[in-house]
């Protein structure tokens, strides 16, 4: 995402979900708990457009993306968002579905990694949402879900199709996509669904921990890092050894790897200032 900011000033107050940021760490709380934190359209809307907002301002180091009460999300609210495409037309969903699918595409291209702090239910598009993050801290009550066949749906909703194989492999991705069964924390993080498996109600107490430690390590280098699995997903290897190459010949050409050496040299630690 471009880091121009337009001429509109900082959205100060956001409706659907609730931002509190230290010192480089963004924590965005979905907060509906009485519905699971179920997805409105609003919801989704100020999703991507506080991550662009965000991606833009570069003030944020790291991002953790948790749900309040009894579970991480739910996914689409069946009435507010299932019931009204109902009464949609064709031009009105493809507008819809692709504003889902632009949050996604806003968690995978921000230039700061994401954590998602799962706990209880993370189903359908939440369950989404959290394979979008570069990291996935769950507690043993995490259970994953895409449900999308079983309202109807093609199980390759928002990317999921695109992401899930290659975070945990054709086969089991295929049985997850097709039959939507519930895949519970033990079994998520044999597949490798999860990142790191917490003590119970510790998922976001790890995640901030996480988020801490990227957001004081050199931010530049995981931005590239970050930017360069994504886009190597799809690369054959020549072309992704030379953007490696090029990449890392203007991080060479930085400031934080310039205070590597001096820190090495000086037996201290680096202080990092992401550029």
């Amino acid at each position: 995402m471009s880091p121009f900011s337009s001429s509109a000033p900082r959205t100060e107050e956001w409706r659907h979900v609730r931002l509190a940021i230290d010192d480089g760490v963004a924590t965005v709380t979905l907060a509906r708990p009485a519905k699971l934190n179920a997805l409105t359209f609003g919801a989704y809307a100020d999703l991507r457009d506080l991550l662009a907002e965000l991606s833009r301002e570069r003030a944020v180091r790291a991002l953790v993306l948790a749900g309040e009460g009894r579970g991480f999300c739910s996914g689409g609210d069946v009435d507010d968002i299932i019931g009204a495409t109902l009464a949609m037309d064709t031009a009105q969903l493809l507008d819809f579905n692709r504003m889902t699918g632009q949050v996604v595409r806003a968690l995978r291209e921000a230039p700061f990694p994401v954590i998602a702090a799962v706990h209880g239910v993370a189903a359908g598009a939440g369950a989404v949402l959290a394979l979008a993050a570069d990291f996935r801290i769950a507690d043993p009550s995490a259970r994953f879900a895409f449900l999308f066949t079983k309202v109807g749906l093609s199980g390759g909703d928002m990317g999921a199709a695109y992401l899930l194989p290659r975070v945990v492999g054709l086969g089991h991705a295929t049985r997850l996509l097709m039959l939507g069964e519930p895949v519970r924390a033990p079994e998520a993080e044999r597949i490798g669904l999860i990142s790191e498996l917490t003590g119970e109600g510790h998922a976001d107490t790890r995640a901030a921990e996480l988020a801490r430690h990227l957001a004081d390590g050199p931010a530049l280098a995981y931005a590239q890092t970050k930017a360069l699995l994504t886009a190597e997903l799809d690369m054959p290897l020549a072309a992704a050894v030379e953007l490696d190459a090029a990449t890392q010949a203007l991080l060479m050409n930085g400031a934080d790897y310039a205070e590597f050496h001096a820190a090495f040299t000086e037996k201290r630690p680096p202080k990092w200032q992401g550029r």
